[in-house]
């Protein structure tokens, strides 16, 4: 049986490689098109019709989001972004595949199988999973993806008591376990609720309502009791401004 799809992701480069690994892995599969908008991605569906999309997430104006619910249910999705605050392994139970850049090629060849094996996607499921777990009107992270080479954990936002810099990662600390992320400090900030979670020093945000207790020294910093863990955070004097209120 043929197989025809299109490739969409706004990053040229990722067009260029995923379209050469498809070659090589499935020389079967007609690539009718590739695009970099979603706007170009309606237009290539409704002119050759194809089997299957993979679509990146994150793009400008219509994102893979909006593409997804336009196109035809019977129209297999793969999902391939670089962001990781959705819940992938929800994914799987819904979509095609749901793939994390950078790809692996393994892992493609994985995504292939499933394709060819004519896994099915229910659009509906699928798109309500990822309205639940991260609502397109929330900027912010519910979901953090974190762990060493080939173990890999999602973790819930909610769940994490405290953010600390460790050397090149990032340990996301919960009541029970420590794990690691890739991110730095200064971009987990950015993606954080500033009404649950507080930045107190250049290396450690932490959540405000595991918060017990603010001592303050002759500096102007602060020493924090934690609710749910032993440790004593601390804050440096230009976040001072938090703790005044308390």
């Amino acid at each position: 049986m043929s197989h025809s799809a299109i490739i969409v992701d706004d990053e040229a480069t990722l067009i260029d490689y995923l379209l050469a690994k498809l070659t090589r892995l499935w020389p079967e599969l007609e690539i009718v098109g590739t695009a970099k908008n979603g706007r170009e991605a309606l237009a290539l569906a409704r002119e050759h019709q194809p089997d299957i999309a993979f679509l990146d997430i994150h793009m400008p104006g219509l994102s893979g989001l909006d593409v997804a619910q336009a196109l035809p249910s019977s129209m297999k999705i793969v999902f391939i972004t670089a962001f990781d605050q959705y819940a992938i392994e929800a994914f799987e139970q819904a979509a095609v595949d749901y793939i994390l850049k950078p790809i692996n090629e393994n892992r493609l060849q994985q995504t292939i199988q499933r394709l060819k094996e004519n896994h099915k996607n229910n659009h509906s499921e699928l798109l309500s999973l990822i309205k639940e777990i991260n609502p397109t009107t929330s900027e912010f992270l519910h979901w953090i993806r974190a762990g060493f080479e080939d173990t890999t954990e999602l973790v819930a936002v909610d769940d994490v008591i405290f953010f600390q810099a460790d050397q090149k990662y990032t340990s996301v600390v919960t009541k029970t376990q420590e794990h690691f992320v890739r991110m730095s400090v200064k971009d987990l900030e950015g993606k954080l609720d500033p009404e649950k979670f507080w930045r107190i020093h250049r290396s450690t945000i932490v959540r405000i309502d595991q918060i017990v207790s603010a001592k303050r020294d002759l500096r102007g910093r602060y020493a924090l009791t934690l609710r749910e863990r032993p440790e004593t955070l601390r804050s440096s004097q230009p976040y001072g401004h938090l703790f005044k209120h308390m």
